[in-house]
């Protein structure tokens, strides 16, 4: 769903041969293939063991491209902060990527901590690229996250969904230390086959898990379906507008 988010990107700070990607929050690697196709040296680092299997699925069998006129690094892919990506010859990165949208995380203090040791480990003046939702009356799925929020009110704390504030990414740069240098904003629709399949996306995201801890999954079901009936088209397929924002940063 966020591939126009990150083609903007990789457009707006020129990802090719001569970059050097450290995405942090990687998942599954999509965003990491989409880098490594345009000829980037990628590397990443998440929480998830079942989705960095993906995310090596994906990328191992090119881990070894050599890249001409430039220093060859493996693809190394980690679970843990952004220290295990570091190189053991000292090169530093050049591109630091945070896509997972901000309000959409544990703790703002654990991405703060993650993206000062990220930028610890990139090239001084490079860019960090910080994605986020964009403001809630242009997000159709606002109104199905809710839900999640609602549901998961007694674990709040603990994570989830919340909607984003206007200054979230500057926010998040200032307590990192990092110059805000442009931002953006891109239209990432979110698009399902059928509301069985939506149910099913939506609780992929990790933005239900404390609604889930709570709740029986039939109830979020429920009321995620119940969510979801108004951006229900006539042949069945869910479409939800949405909008999400990026700000770059300097090192």
């Amino acid at each position: 769903m966020l591939v126009p988010l990150y083609e903007a990107v990789y457009d707006r700070v020129d990802v090719g041969p001569h970059t050097r990607l450290l995405g942090l929050g990687c998942g599954s690697g999509l965003a990491l293939l989409i880098a490594a196709a345009r000829g980037a040296q990628v590397c990443g680092v998440d929480a998830d063991h079942e989705r960095l299997d993906l995310a090596r699925e994906r990328l191992t069998p090119d881990s070894s491209r050599e890249v001409p006129g430039d220093t060859a690094r493996a693809t190394v892919l980690a679970c843990g902060g952004p220290e295990r990506a570091a190189a053991p010859d000292g090169s530093a990165f050049n591109l630091v990527t945070a896509f997972h949208p901000v309000g959409c995380v544990s703790s703002v203090e654990g991405l703060t901590a993650s993206l000062a040791t990220a930028a610890g480990l990139a090239e001084r003046g490079s860019p960090v690229v910080l994605g986020g939702w964009g403001p809630v009356e242009r997000c159709a799925t606002a109104s199905v996250l809710r839900v999640a929020q609602r549901l998961a009110d007694p674990l709040r704390t603990a994570g989830g969904w919340r909607p984003s504030g206007r200054d979230d990414l500057e926010d998040l740069a200032d307590r990192t230390g990092l110059r805000p240098d442009g931002s953006g904003r891109v239209a990432c629709p979110f698009g399902y086959g059928s509301l069985p399949s939506a149910v099913r996306g939506l609780l992929s995201t990790g933005l239900f898990d404390a609604a889930l801890e709570v709740t029986e999954q039939a109830q979020v079901e429920k009321e995620l379906s119940e969510a979801l009936h108004p951006h229900q088209r006539p042949d069945g397929t869910v479409w939800m507008a949405n909008v999400f924002r990026y700000l770059i940063a300097r090192t």
